[in-house]
This record gives structure tokens, C-alpha cells and sequence, in this order.
């Protein structure tokens, strides 16, 4: 069993975001890739273990001081591996302060047959401060031509504001998946499950922005976005999980594009 730990957090110093703290453990590694000027700090976040295993544990945690512009990617998809009964545990913990901007972009996570996965994601959003974060399920090894029909999902969310709680959530699926998966009353046979959270003072007048992005989904993949006070949630679900995983990058183009001025591009892990 493998329990890694990454700390990070960045400062505003001499007109610019800066690394101010470091601390991490295996199987978690930050790298710093070099990005252009018009984009923000970025930090890339590598699993070394090259998957999870029953047992394991993680712990993020990423923090943006005042004024700071900062961005943490995933390297690659992440594989959360068959369990004899031991969950793998993630916790991860945003902080944005006052007037910051973070991004929160892993790659997808891949859940095997009879995986136990339990993640939580905590994010506190200053005032005067953004934040994008999101996160991808696959459920089976689909390009295998594999399902998952066994095993533990929980995935939760809980957004503060200044300490207030604004918003939470939670997908949980446990022991028997197909019916879930399957039914039109839960995912509707979809293998790809996507969330991205924005939230922001501006969130709201943001909603026609994001569905003019979502535009006519192809078929086989469903999207749709809602505002709940200052926090806007969209959500895919998708046969095909490359179908899915482009309309995603898509929309974290776009989206970042039209609110905050950033180039509409991934950042280059995404496509290697």
C-alpha cells in the first residue's frame, strides 16, 4: 500500500506567481514544464506507482495566495487497479485566495473491473477569486473492450466560498454497477462520466457562455450545464470515452478563453 502526499502553493511576488512551497512523496511528484507567458503557473502532477492499488492513499493539496494565477495538469489518465476489499482513498483540497485564479485539470481516471475507489475533492474559492476544476471517469478499461460491472465509486464535492459552504455532491455506485450504469434512470449506458466546476462572482451571467460552448452534442453523448448561486457545474456522459474526453478539452478551451482572456488550448500533456 502506497500513501503519497503532494503539497504546492503559490505566491504573488515582484508582479508575478511564483512557487513559494513544495512539499511531496511518493508515488506523487509536481513537475514544472515550461509554458508561454500569456499562460499561468503550471504545475504537472505525475503518479509514479503508474496506478492505484487497493489500500493506497493520496492527499493533494494545492494553494493559490492572494492575486496569484496558477494551473495544476494532470500528466496522464490515472488507473485505479482491481481491489480484494481495501478501498484506494483521494483527497484533494483547493485553495484559492482572494482574488486568485486556479485551474484544477487531471486526466481522466480509469476505474477496472471490481476497482474501490473513494475521492473527495474540497475547494475554497476567496473573494474576488476563480477557480475551474473538474474531473473524468471512465468505468472499464473500454478501449480493451472491457466494462465494469463490480466494484465502488464515490466521487464528492464540496465547494466553500470564504469558508461558507456553497455546494456539494457526491456520485456513489457500489457492488452491482450495471443496473446503475445502464438504466435510463442512471447513467443511460454511458462508459464516461466528466464534471468541471466554475465558480466565480461571475458565474452566473457565465451559463449562456458555457451552453453556447456545449452547442449539439454528437450522438452518443449527452452535456448540460446549470448554475447553483456562484458555482456552475457541467456535466458529460458519453458512450465513447474519447468522444467525451474531446468535448471536454473542447469546452476548457473555450471556456477559459472567453472568461478569463487565456489562450484556447490544452496544455501539451494533454495530447501526448
Amino acid at each position: 500500500m502506497a500513501t503519497g502526499r503532494a503539497e504546492i502553493e503559490f505566491t504573488y511576488d515582484g508582479g508575478r506567481t511564483r512557487l513559494a512551497h513544495l512539499d511531496q512523496s511518493d508515488p506523487l511528484r509536481i513537475l514544472f514544464p515550461d509554458v508561454a507567458d500569456d499562460e499561468p503557473f503550471t504545475g504537472a502532477l505525475v503518479t509514479t506507482s503508474g496506478g492505484l492499488v487497493g489500500g493506497d492513499s493520496l492527499g493533494i493539496v494545492v494553494h493559490g495566495a492572494a492575486g496569484t494565477a496558477s494551473r495544476i495538469v494532470g500528466q496522464a489518465a490515472e488507473k485505479v487497479y482491481r481491489s480484494l476489499g481495501a478501498d484506494v482513498t483521494i483527497e484533494v483540497k483547493l485553495d484559492a485566495s482572494d482574488g486568485a485564479w486556479l485551474e484544477w485539470l487531471p486526466q481522466e481516471t480509469i476505474l477496472f473491473e471490481n476497482a474501490r475507489m473513494r475521492r473527495a475533492t474540497l475547494a475554497d474559492v476567496g473573494a474576488g477569486a476563480r477557480m475551474m476544476a473538474g474531473e473524468m471517469i471512465v468505468f472499464g478499461r473500454t478501449a480493451m473492450g472491457e466494462t465494469m460491472t463490480q466494484g465502488l465509486v464515490r466521487d464528492s464535492w464540496e465547494v466553500r466560498r470564504e469558508g461558507r459552504l456553497v455546494w456539494s455532491d457526491a456520485l456513489h455506485l457500489d457492488t452491482e454497477l450495471n443496473a446503475t450504469l445502464n438504466s435510463a434512470a442512471g447513467l443511460g449506458g454511458a462508459s464516461a462520466y466528466a464534471s468541471m466546476i466554475y465558480v466565480g462572482d461571475d458565474a452566473p451571467d457565465s451559463i449562456d457562455t458555457a451552453r453556447d460552448l456545449l452547442g449539439e452534442p454528437e450522438q452518443g453523448l449527452y452535456a448540460a450545464a446549470t448554475c447553483v448561486g456562484d458555482v456552475l457545474i457541467v456535466r458529460w456522459l458519453g458512450a465513447n470515452s474519447l468522444s467525451l474526453r474531446n468535448a471536454y478539452g473542447d469546452f476548457w478551451c473555450g471556456f477559459r478563453s472567453r472568461i478569463a482572456g487565456y489562450p484556447a488550448q490544452m496544455p501539451r500533456l494533454w495530447n501526448m
